[in-house]
């Protein structure tokens, strides 16, 4: 796709939830294309709009459409009933699914072997522009299409290309579940400031303000986090007591990496 210049082909997505309606709103506000046809039986009011073309049922679409990528952001558990109806598109537009745990293989068998497929994984931050995704493509996905999927999720934040689709597992471990790691944090933060006598209000306040500006500084430093880390750590100090609880021998490096391992594990087990 020509930068700056939106698709005279429409996008068909499949599916408009949460996921779904960010995308929609992204690929909306950045003009990816003149017009979009939704699959969904109830897509949100705040995303009717003359350039969006909506069917509750996709045997509603009309036989001479042409779209220039297909999108499945549906639950995983309904891509067997979903999928079929869009194999006609094999050949003559890509296919992108966000639908975790949903194989390259997978959608080669329900959409045929002429099927260039893009597997991908984002993350819930999406919602808000600032996502990130993963993205696969099978050997019959080739450049152009590949830059128009990776463009159809930069509209929602940051992307990166993974050639060994086995790495998905690890992508969802880390980015995908990841931002529920990070509310956990705020949790667990503002209880633990309860604890030490903060009112519970100005506690969340405290834990949800420092989580978003140290990430949101994390984002734009140009030093490391480990030399951010370090920056805010004066020896014999407040953060240098706390730090020696969480960088212990059981502290949070190995619990994250005994709880992203366990996503991992869980990722491959739906995959398979």
């Amino acid at each position: 796709m020509s930068a700056g210049e939106p698709l005279d082909r429409p996008i068909l997505l499949v599916g408009c939830g949460k996921m779904g309606g960010a995308l929609l709103t992204g690929w909306r506000a950045r003009a990816i294309a003149k017009s979009y046809v939704v699959v969904e039986p109830a897509i949100p009011a705040g995303l009717r709009a003359a350039e969006i073309v909506v069917h509750a049922d996709p045997a509603q679409l009309a036989a001479d459409l042409a779209p220039a990528a297909i999108v499945f952001a549906v639950k995983p558990q309904s891509l067997d009933e979903v999928a079929p109806h869009y194999r006609r598109f094999a050949g003559t537009a890509p296919f992108l699914s966000i639908a975790a745990g949903k194989t390259i293989g997978y959608f080669q068998r329900q959409l045929g072997p002429a099927a260039a497929i893009v597997r991908a994984m984002p993350n819930t931050p999406a919602a808000i522009g600032r996502g990130i995704a993963v993205l696969c493509a099978n050997a019959a996905t080739d450049a152009a299409a590949r830059a128009l999927c990776g463009a159809l999720l930069a509209a929602v934040g940051e992307t990166a290309w993974v050639e060994d689709e086995g790495l998905i597992d690890a992508v969802t471990a880390v980015s995908g579940s990841g931002p529920a790691y990070v509310f956990l944090l705020i949790e667990c933060l503002a209880a633990a400031g309860v604890e030490a006598g903060l009112p519970e209000d100005l506690a969340m306040q405290l834990a949800r303000a420092t989580v978003a500006g140290a990430g949101e500084l994390a984002r734009q430093a140009p030093e490391s986090v480990r030399q951010l880390r370090e920056a805010v750590t004066s020896p014999g100090g407040t953060t240098r007591a706390a730090l020696d609880v969480l960088m212990a021998p059981d502290g949070l490096e190995p619990l994250m990496k005994k709880a992203v391992a366990a996503a991992a594990r869980r990722s491959r087990e739906l995959a398979d």
